[in-house]
C-alpha cells in the first residue's frame, strides 16, 4: 500500500491513443454499418451461430462425459498446451469461445473502411492488444495450469505469487512491472560484463573502455564499438561463451567500447549533437592512445543510427578517420515505421513530449514498457502468469537480466530522434540539420558491413536493408542473421543455433531479390564478418596493453540504475 500510494499520477496521453483515432474507428464502423448493413448482419449471425454451436457442443460433451477439439482450431498455441484445454468440457468451452471472440474482433477491426492505412494498422494493433490481454490464461479461474499448481501446493503457489507481485510493485514505485529475470543471479563485472579491461577515458557523457588483448599480435587499426544508450553495453559481454567482446579480442583486435552515462534530469538539454560530439571525441581518444590516424567502428541499433549521422558529418567535413563501419540492426531510413507505427503518431509522441517536460528525461520505465508490449505474450502476460499465478521465481537468464537493466533517455535527444528521424525521416529524405550541416544518408561513403536479423521486431531487416541501399558507399556488404534483435546478434560460433544469409553487393533490385539470391549458412555470422573486418584492419603489430587507466572494466557508469 505504501508503494501504491507513492505512485505518481499517470499521464493519460501515453496510456492510450488520442481521441482522434477512437473517432476514426467509430466513424469507420458507422460508415460500414450504414453502407453495408448486410455485411455487418452476416458477421453478427456468423458470430452468434459459432457461439451457440460452441455452447451446444459443450452441453453434448457434458452429457457424454467427453469433449472434442474442433478441426478448425489453431494448433501450436503454447498458451493452450495443458491437456485440460482439450479434455475438460469447461476449459474446452472457454478456450473455444475466446478464439471465436478473438476472430470476430480481429475481422471487424481489419475490415473497417478507414482512408488512412496508418490508422488501420493502429486499430488492428490495439485490437490485438485487447485480445491478448483477455486471454483466459491471464485469469486464475480459467487457467488450468495455475489451478493445478495451487491444488498440488495447497495454495503455496498463490502465496508466493502474491509475494512476487508485492515485490514488483515495491521495486517499481507502485507500478506493476513484472520482473523478467532473477535480479540476484547476476552481478555486472562478476558473471556478466566481466571481460578484462581498463577505463581509459571518462567524460560526463561516457566512459571509454579498452580491453586487454588476448593475442601477442593485434591488427594495426583499432576497433571502437558504439552500443545503444537504450540499455547497457554488456549485452555484447554477457558470458564468456557468448561474449562478442571476448571473441573480438581473440581475433586480434585492439578493442574499445563506449559505456554511456545513464542520464538523469540534469541531462534534459542533451541532444543528438552531444552524442555525435561524443562519438568524435571517443574516436580522437582511441587514435591518440593507439597512434593510428584511422580506425574501424561499430554501431548497434540507435548507436548505429547515430554512427551513420556521424559518418555523414565526417564526409561533409572531409575527415577520413573512419576506415570502415559495421552496423548491427541499424535503421537510418524510417519510411516504413514497422511495428513502431503505433507509437510514432502525434498523439503518443505529444504525450511523450509532455512526459519529458515533466521529468526532463524519457524515463526507462516508459521505454521498457513500450518495448515489452511489442511482444506482450512473451514479455508481459507470460511472465506475469508464471510469477503471480504459478508462484515461480524469475529465471536466472542473463539476457533477460540485461533487458531489465534499463536506462533513461535525455529529453532533447529523445524528441529529436522521434520527431526528426522517425516521424519526418529527414536523414533519408531532405536532410537532417545537425551541427551546422544538413546530413543525408547518401553522405555515408565509407565501406559498410550491415548485420540485420530476420525476426527483428525493433529494426525490421528489410528496413535495415533499405537503409544500407540508400547509402553512398561503393563497398557495401549485407548479412541477414536468423532470429531477433538480440539473439541474432549474440550468436557465437559453435552453437549452430541460428544461421545467416549473405548475398551480392547489388542493392539495385530490392531486398526480396537480394534474399532470393543470397546464400544461406547454418552457422554464426561472426566468422564471416571477422574476415571482412580483418581485411580492413591492417597489418599485425605488437599487442597494446591498456594499463591501469582510471580503473578496471566495466567501469562505474554501467552500475548506475535508472530512477
Amino acid at each position: 500500500m505504501a508503494a501504491l500510494s507513492s505512485r505518481p499520477l499517470p499521464n493519460p496521453s501515453i496510456e492510450v491513443p488520442g481521441p482522434e483515432l477512437m473517432m476514426t474507428a467509430a466513424s469507420a464502423w458507422m460508415k460500414t454499418l450504414s453502407e453495408q448493413p448486410g455485411r455487418v448482419l452476416e458477421n453478427q449471425v456468423r458470430y452468434w451461430g459459432e457461439t451457440i454451436r460452441n455452447y451446444a457442443d459443450t452441453q453434448m460433451a457434458l452429457a457424454r462425459g467427453q469433449t472434442a477439439t474442433p478441426e478448425d482450431e489453431p494448433k501450436g498455441d503454447p498458451r493452450f498446451a495443458n491437456p485440460l484445454w482439450h479434455s475438460h468440457p469447461f476449459f474446452s468451452f472457454v478456450k473455444r469461445q475466446y478464439l471465436i471472440n478473438a476472430k470476430a474482433m480481429r475481422d471487424v477491426s481489419r475490415n473497417l473502411q478507414v482512408s488512412d492505412d496508418v490508422a488501420g494498422r493502429r486499430i488492428a494493433w490495439i485490437t490485438d492488444q485487447i485480445v491478448d490481454m483477455m486471454a483466459p490464461t491471464n485469469f486464475l479461474a480459467t487457467n488450468p495450469d495455475a489451478l493445478e499448481r495451487a491444488v498440488a501446493t495447497d495454495g503455496e503457489s498463490l502465496v508466493k505469487g502474491l509475494e512476487n507481485l508485492v515485490r514488483d510493485v515495491e521495486l517499481n514505485g507502485g507500478d506493476v512491472i513484472v520482473s523478467l529475470a532473477d535480479r540476484d543471479a547476476f552481478t555486472v563485472g562478476e558473471n556478466v560484463g566481466a571481460s578484462e579491461g581498463t577505463v581509459v577515458h571518462r567524460t560526463p557523457m561516457y566512459e571509454l573502455i579498452q580491453y586487454k588483448p588476448a593475442t601477442d599480435q593485434v591488427h594495426e587499426l583499432p576497433l571502437l564499438i558504439f552500443p545503444p544508450w537504450i540499455n547497457k553495453f554488456y549485452v555484447l559481454d554477457l558470458k564468456p561463451q557468448n561474449s562478442l567482446i571476448k571473441w573480438l579480442t581473440e581475433q586480434g583486435h585492439t578493442l574499445f567500447i563506449v559505456s554511456w552515462k545513464n542520464p538523469d534530469a540534469s541531462y534534459a538539454d542533451t541532444g543528438l549533437e552531444d552524442y555525435v560530439s561524443a562519438y568524435l571525441e571517443a574516436m580522437d581518444k582511441v587514435r591518440a592512445l593507439t597512434g593510428q590516424p584511422r580506425l574501424n567502428v561499430v554501431g548497434y541499433c540507435i548507436g548505429g543510427t547515430t554512427l551513420s549521422l556521424t559518418l555523414a558529418l565526417l564526409k561533409q567535413r572531409g575527415d577520413d578517420r573512419v576506415n570502415s563501419a559495421t552496423l548491427f540492426t541499424t535503421l537510418a531510413d524510417f519510411s516504413d515505421q514497422g511495428e513502431f507505427v503505433n507509437f510514432l503518431q502525434d498523439d503518443l509522441v505529444n504525450g511523450i513530449a509532455d512526459e519529458i517536460q515533466r521529468h526532463g528525461i524519457m524515463r526507462a520505465k516508459l521505454m521498457s514498457r513500450t518495448m515489452n508490449f511489442l511482444r506482450p505474450r512473451d514479455l508481459v502476460w507470460g511472465p506475469a502468469i508464471r510469477s503471480y499465478m504459478m508462484g515461480e521465481a524469475p529465471p536466472a537468464f542473463d539476457l533477460l537480466f540485461w533487458n531489465g537493466d534499463s536506462t533513461n533517455l535525455p529529453g532533447r535527444m529523445a524528441i529529436q530522434y522521434l520527431r526528426g528521424l522517425c516521424q519526418k525521416n529527414l536523414f533519408a529524405g531532405e536532410g537532417f540539420d545537425l551541427m551546422g550541416q544538413k546530413l543525408r544518408l547518401s553522405d555515408v561513403t565509407v565501406p559498410v558491413c550491415a548485420i540485420a536479423c530476420e525476426k527483428d521486431h525493433i529494426a525490421p531487416w528489410k528496413d535495415c536493408w533499405n537503409s544500407v541501399a540508400a547509402m553512398g558507399s561503393n563497398d557495401r556488404t549485407f548479412i541477414l542473421s536468423e532470429s531477433g534483435h538480440i539473439a541474432g546478434i549474440v550468436n557465437p560460433p559453435g552453437k549452430k543455433k541460428y544461421g545467416f544469409y549473405v548475398g551480392s553487393r547489388d542493392f539495385g533490385k530490392g531486398y526480396e531479390a537480394w534474399k532470393d539470391a543470397a546464400t544461406f549458412t547454418a552457422e554464426s555470422w561472426w566468422p564471416t564478418w571477422g574476415e571482412w573486418l580483418a581485411d580492413r584492419a591492417g597489418a599485425m603489430v605488437p599487442a597494446r596493453d591498456p594499463g591501469k587507466g582510471l580503473g578496471p572494466a566495466p567501469g562505474t557508469y554501467v552500475h548506475e540504475k535508472a530512477a
